[in-house]
């Protein structure tokens, strides 16, 4: 690994470091914030189990490329960027509730989910628990957009950020619909499933931290919008694909879920393609049959891994993978026409850097 990756890579764990302290500070003062005693009991909890969520894990890979979007324009200090943070990993707090709830998804980060905490907390009352995690992940969502209206920033600048996240936020719900009818329709073509990557992945994930970093540091997009969203396309499918794979060959004490999950929510990713496609009448209807089935046996989920493995599904998906995160590294070159070269190297080694991770 030569230099000027280590040194991208570095600061972009510097940037994740610093932020979690943040993050934890910020946790720390919201009950207070929001009406301290007078919550009742309910209202705590459910701030205490979004705080546990937020600040469990996750590659915080949106604050990397926040940060290293302002300093494509300026190494100097940026106002509003630690508001951008936090606008932004809550509003993917509230992305993995609405998700584990649709998935009725045990775990999330190594930990229960914020859904089945809920359940643990009100075994006799299963319709409350529901709404109770819904209200979490809607409360996160309002917070998203509640952390950048309180940000001391010059008023244009501020309302050109909240045009952004207002619309990711919108683009994130849909995002969530369009999975859900590509969940349930058989027939998913290769549209419906790039459209899906684009707004659950795409614009919230990576065009969304770049927009924001960029305004932040007073940057004009008016310019570079078509490049700033062909990037994040291409590094958007690219980081999908590999998170579809490694639902079936990474490995679970890494990425905090067990394996086969994807298969057993009945989702129809990439990897879900391309197995099904690959396989034989027999080794197809194995898949089918465990496709949405929560019952379904980890000796099942072994013998379809098995199948992939033999049909050699895991080398086309990656092949697919490498594909897309060199055409979007190539795109990042072309920026160093506009902006500084250390920040431009960053955007061109992480899809690269994605296409090998292993959570």
């Amino acid at each position: 690994m030569n230099s000027s990756v280590l040194t991208a890579l570095e600061r972009a764990v510097g940037h994740q470091r610093r932020f979690d302290v943040s993050f934890e500070k910020y946790f720390a003062e919201l009950a207070g914030d929001v009406g301290g005693s007078r919550l009742g009991h309910f209202t705590p909890r459910c701030l205490q189990l979004l705080a546990e969520l937020s600040l469990r894990g996750g590659k915080r890979i949106r604050i990397a490329l926040l940060y290293e979007a302002a300093r494509l324009v300026t190494e100097e200090e940026v106002p509003g960027l630690l508001e951008a943070a936090l606008s932004l990993e809550l509003l993917h707090s509230h992305a993995l509730v609405l998700d584990d709830i649709i998935d009725d998804s045990p775990l999330r980060r190594g930990g229960l989910s914020t859904y089945y905490a809920c359940r643990e907390d009100l075994p006799e009352n299963p319709q409350a628990a529901l709404g109770l995690a819904m209200m979490i992940g809607d409360l996160a969502g309002f917070l998203a957009l509640r952390v950048l209206v309180q940000a001391d920033l010059p008023a244009d600048r501020k309302q050109a950020m909240l045009d952004v996240q207002l619309g990711v936020t919108t683009d994130t719900v849909i995002g969530q619909i369009l999975d859900l009818e590509r969940d349930v329709t058989s027939s998913a073509d290769e549209g419906l499933l790039e459209t899906v990557c684009e707004y659950k992945t795409a614009r919230y994930s990576i065009l969304a931290p770049l927009r924001l970093g960029l305004l932040a540091a007073g940057e004009d997009l008016a310019e570079h919008e078509e490049s700033l969203r062909r990037y994040a396309a291409l590094a958007g499918i690219s980081g999908q694909m590999r998170d579809d794979y490694l639902d079936l060959f990474g490995d679970p004490d890494v990425t905090g879920k067990p394996i086969g999950a994807d298969l057993r929510a009945g989702r129809r990713t990439y990897l879900v393609r391309d197995l099904l496609a690959a396989t034989d009448a027999d080794e197809h209807d194995t898949v089918k049959a465990a496709l949405g089935s929560p019952d379904c046996t980890p000796q099942t989920i072994d013998r379809i891994r098995d199948i992939a493995y033999r049909r050699g599904v895991h080398h086309h998906l990656q092949s697919a993978i490498d594909r897309h995160a060199e055409a979007a590294s190539a795109e990042a070159a072309s920026w160093r026409r506009h902006w500084h070269e250390e920040a431009v190297a960053v955007f061109e080694q992480l899809p690269s850097w994605n296409t090998r991770r292993t959570r």
